[in-house]
């Protein structure tokens, strides 16, 4: 099999994807997606009592002013309540109210099972120290310090006394307010915060690396707590599996300058959010309610947020061909058997997934009274727009120039062609980004793309150049890319292994992908295949999907040494969000290769493909049906049967007669109900 990973170059699509079977590596399936953390959750939950300490200071009279602390603030109060905390807040705090709420909050914490505090503001280092400034407290020189600040290891201590499990988000990570200062010398005074804490029980989370400042963001949120507020929601993920997927999204929203980090002691797990997983990812249940309910409002908000996903196509046809039917049935999502995609609390539970305007108000829309009303208001009142010609610089610059496979939560992205027919409204918007914010590097990335597809080739060149050597990640691959194909500037494969090597080495994904393909294959280095796994392994672990998937096309392939199985690789690629990782894993399954036989596990993984993928789980039912064993297309026939898309024999006979029921799963079938089996 070819190995596909490049992140601006990577094609979904045909039979030849699937080459490894003509080489007999043919093999099978995923068990359904791990459910187990989330049912450990659930009952861990039933009676937890849990208490929150939320502090946002912004409004300083002697130190810059912070524009987020306090939207910040407020926001992850409303999402904490959300999640059946009791919320201790307060806003813009005097010394005194800081120390006066984190008494009332060690209290309370006295008698809870989960104690979580959440600071944005100023905070800063001093030999190795950590103090929370508050808003009345003007620093001039070491003395003033002790007086006028909160000192972090305080509250750490106060907390180390009570039996909670125990959590702290600091987004505090800004400028020594000493660090220029004449008037003290320079030793200790490092910028961002100190890496403190050894006791058990803790998972303490900063918004940036030791020593590293951290963004105060330029929408209404800072990077770290967008990514927070965007993850907490999710069903079923414990909270070192978020922070995974919050470090991710900040990478993203940063261009790798700020990389969160934490320090866990954690000896359970703790899930925001209790209860079974969901099987579908957000665009699969994006996808089914939309295509459940034939409602052009939900077809549209698909296509802001997926333009280059799996189901692009059929929506973009089904608004084409059907706007006349669609326009009468927008009533009530359409109820099938076993279809929980049809329920109000499956699309409130994918709209605080997903913390989409649209889909939020589409909710509201449709219940203004509904039990979860007031909390989607909440929700709304916290999410900008995006999409407004009217918004601020820095957001419109995000919306419309960020990359679809970049996207941070909240930022859909823009294909190509589409950037280039509003190029010149994007230049202009990112040109005032960077003005605005000329310590972001990632914007002046935005920019080069938004040069790019407005067909100015050397400008945009020159802008990633600058990005890049300001250290965005974004920027470094984009013109590793560039100068390995020649694309608008002479080609330099040397220069663009260089590149990759330096986005690698500071935690990028695409990066370390990239590398490990011109490590496979020889070219601007030296081929080393063992590197090349050392560095997929590297982005899995980081969450990368694409890495995840490539490493177990070479498990399977055997064309370098690979740890694990290419099964456990293909499912966690599903897991992670990458839906062709479903066949090759069900292959696996279906001929045993490696693996135990076990034709119900293909059968549920290619159903699972059927709803998640661009078609080619259900071509491989239908057109090519002979290469799948009659128990495994028996297992399809059967869930289908249950689930009342199919009428026809279990036979074990695959082709046309499941066209059409493969049609219907793949738009209502529920995912939840096969990974239960």
């Amino acid at each position: 099999m070819r190995l596909q990973v490049r992140f601006n170059r990577s094609r979904r699509g045909s039979r030849g994807q699937w080459a490894f079977r003509a080489l007999c590596l043919r093999a099978a399936a995923l068990l359904a997606l791990t459910l187990a953390a989330g049912l450990i959750g659930q009952a861990s939950a039933l009676a937890e009592k849990r208490v929150a300490l939320v502090m946002g200071n912004g409004s300083y009279q002697g130190l810059p002013v912070l524009k987020n602390p306090l939207n910040d603030a407020s926001d992850m109060a409303a999402a904490l309540k959300a999640r059946d905390f009791e919320v201790i807040a307060g806003a813009d705090l005097g010394l005194a109210e800081m120390k006066e709420l984190v008494a009332r909050f060690v209290r309370a914490a006295r008698t809870a099972d989960v104690a979580l505090v959440y600071y944005a503001g100023h905070g800063f280092q001093l030999s190795q120290q950590n103090y929370l400034v508050p808003v009345d407290a003007r620093i001039r020189s070491r003395d003033d310090i002790a007086q006028q600040t909160l000192r972090l290891s305080a509250v750490i201590t106060d907390l180390e006394k009570v039996p909670a499990l125990k959590i702290v988000f600091l987004d505090a990570c800004r400028n020594n307010p000493l660090a220029k200062s004449g008037d003290a010398p320079s030793e200790g005074l490092e910028n961002g915060l100190a890496r403190v804490g050894n006791a058990a029980g803790f998972l303490i989370s900063y918004a940036t690396q030791p020593d590293n400042t951290a963004f105060d963001g330029g929408g209404r949120n800072s990077p770290f707590a967008k990514a927070v507020l965007s993850h907490m929601a999710t069903q079923g993920q414990d909270v070192a599996s978020m922070m995974i997927s919050v470090r991710k999204d900040v990478l993203a929203a940063t261009g790798g300058y700020q990389v969160p980090w934490e320090n866990s002691s954690l000896t359970r797990q703790f899930y925001f959010a209790p209860g079974r997983a969901v099987a579908a990812s957000p665009e699969t249940q994006l996808w089914q309610l939309a295509a459940a309910g034939r409602d052009p409002a939900l077809l549209r908000i698909y296509l802001q947020r997926f333009p280059e996903g799996p189901h692009a196509a059929e929506v973009r046809a089904m608004m084409g061909t059907q706007v006349a039917s669609l326009s009468g049935e927008t009533g009530a999502l359409r109820s099938t058997p076993e279809n929980p995609s049809a329920s109000d609390d499956r699309l409130w539970d994918l709209a605080q997934r997903s913390r989409m305007r649209p889909l939020v108000e589409f909710y509201l829309t449709r219940n203004p009274d509904g039990r979860h009303a007031t909390e989607a208001r909440d929700l709304l009142a916290s999410l900008p727009e995006v999409d407004d010609v009217n918004s601020p610089p820095d957001q419109l610059c995000e919306s419309m120039a960020t990359h679809p496979r970049d996207a941070t939560a909240n930022a859909a992205g823009t294909p190509l062609a589409d950037l280039a027919r509003n190029a010149e409204v994007a230049i202009n918007a990112c040109r005032r980004a960077t003005f605005v914010h000329p310590d972001m590097p990632h914007y002046t990335a935005l920019l080069a793309r938004a040069l790019a597809a407005g067909g100015r080739r050397e400008e945009a060149i020159k802008f990633y150049r600058e990005a890049a050597g300001r250290g965005d990640l974004r920027a470094m691959v984009s013109l590793g890319l560039l100068l390995e194909s020649g694309d608008g500037v002479a080609k330099d494969p040397v220069a663009a292994v260089a590149l990759y090597e330096r986005a690698a080495a500071k935690g990028s994904p695409d990066g370390a992908i990239n590398l490990a393909v011109a490590s496979m294959q020889g070219v601007g280095t030296a081929r080393d295949p063992a590197r090349a796994v050392e560095l997929l392994t590297r982005a899995a672990a980081a969450g990368s999907a694409i890495a995840t998937y490539n490493l177990g096309v070479l498990a399977q392939d055997g064309a370098a040494k690979v740890p694990g199985s290419a099964l456990e690789y293909f499912r966690k690629a599903t897991e992670l969000g990458d839906p062709r990782g479903y066949i090759p894993a069900a292959i696996l399954l279906d001929e045993g290769r490696g693996v135990r036989k076990d034709p119900q596990a293909a059968g549920r993984l290619l159903l699972q493909g059927v709803a998640s993928d661009s078609g080619e789980a259900s071509l491989e039912l239908t057109d090519r049906a002979a290469n799948w064993s009659a128990d495994t297309i028996k297992a399809v026939q059967a869930q289908l049967k249950k689930s009342g898309f199919y009428n026809g024999p279990v036979n074990g006979r695959g082709g046309k007669a499941l066209a059409d029921p493969l049609r219907q799963w793949r738009r209502f079938g529920s995912l939840d109900t096969i990974v239960r089996q």
